[in-house]
C-alpha cells in the first residue's frame, strides 16, 4: 500500500514510532562559560571507523544551539536510576544545571556524573531536516561502567533487560 506524502498525521507518527524502544541520553555542553544540556532519546551510532554518532534536536533548541557554537558536546547515556536528572535535563526553558555542581570528571565539558557512559564528541556537521536539528558528532573519547540503562517506550520510561542469550551473529 502506497500513501501520498504528507498523510501521516504527527501524533499518529509519534505514537507509531514510540513502539521503538530506545535508551535515553542528556546532551551537554558548554559555551562563553554557560552549561547548557538537553534530554534525548533520538541518538543513534553512525559509524565505527571513523566513530560517529547522530543526535537530534528540536527546532529552536537553546541546548542545539549552543552545540553548534561550541563545536563540541558529550552525550552522557542515563542509568536506570537516572529518571529524575532525564526529566530535570527534559524540562524546557530551565536552568538544568541550576542546584548541581558542575562536574567535567576529564570531560571537555560538563557531563552528568554516574552515568553509564559518556562519549565527548566534536560537531562533525549539521543538517536540517524536517522540524529537528541533526548533529553529527565525531566521537573523540568514550568511558562507561556497568549498569542498567534506562529506557524509553511508547512515551514512558521504561527498563531495559537483556535476555540473557546472545544475538544471532547474522544479524550483525
Amino acid at each position: 500500500m502506497t500513501m501520498a506524502p504528507g498523510s501521516v498525521d504527527s501524533s499518529a507518527m509519534r505514537r507509531t514510532m514510540g513502539r521503538f524502544a530506545t535508551g535515553v541520553a542528556v546532551i551537554t555542553t558548554e559555551f562563553n562559560g554557560v552549561p547548557h544540556g538537553m534530554t534525548v532519546n533520538s541518538l543513534t551510532s553512525v559509524s565505527l571507523d571513523p566513530p560517529m554518532l547522530l543526535v537530534c534536536f528540536n527546532h529552536g533548541a537553546r541546548s542545539a544551539e549552543a552545540v553548534s557554537a561550541a563545536g563540541r558536546f558529550a552525550v552522557n547515556i542515563l542509568s536506570s536510576r537516572q529518571q529524575a536528572i532525564a526529566l530535570r535535563f527534559a524540562q524546557r526553558g530551565e536552568n538544568h544545571f541550576a542546584g548541581l555542581g558542575l562536574e567535567y570528571d576529564g570531560h571537555r565539558v560538563p557531563v552528568v556524573p554516574r552515568a553509564l557512559a559518556h562519549l565527548d564528541c566534536d560537531v562533525d556537521r549539521i543538517v536540517e531536516a524536517g522540524d529537528h536539528t541533526v548533529v553529527f558528532g565525531a566521537v573523540r573519547e568514550v568511558c562507561s561502567r556497568e549498569g542498567e540503562a534506562l529506557g524509553f517506550f511508547r512515551g514512558n520510561f521504561s527498563s531495559i533487560v537483556p535476555h540473557g542469550s546472545d544475538p544471532e551473529h547474522w544479524f550483525f
